[in-house]
Parts: structure tokens; sequence; C-alpha cells
């Protein structure tokens, strides 16, 4: 159960990164790297969230 739990914490974590990635995307005053280094998250997750944020201003 332990597992389970902490698994839960991690994911909840990385979405919170991804939500401020996200925020610091819009502001555009970051580089992809400098969010990444930021957020301690991979330069390929912080490129696929500002792929996604674009698909989404285009709709």
């Amino acid at each position: 159960m332990c597992r389970a739990m902490e698994e839960m914490r991690n994911e909840t974590m990385l979405e919170q990164k991804k939500r401020s990635a996200l925020k610091m995307l819009m502001v555009g005053k970051l580089s992809y790297e400098e969010i990444a280094d930021y957020q301690e998250l991979s330069l390929d997750q912080v490129e696929e969230l500002a792929n996604e944020l674009s698909r989404l201003a285009t709709v």
C-alpha cells in the first residue's frame, strides 16, 4: 500500500511541475532548457508541453 501512495504522490508532483511549466511557456520569457531545469523535467517533456500548447492555440 505504501508503494501505491508513493506512486500517487510522484504522479501528483509531476502534474504540478507540468502545470507550472505550461504557465512559464505561456509567459514566453524562458527557454525550454531553463524551464526543464527549473521544473526538473526533461527537455522532451517541456517540448511536448509546448507542442500541446500550440495545438490548443490553433483550435
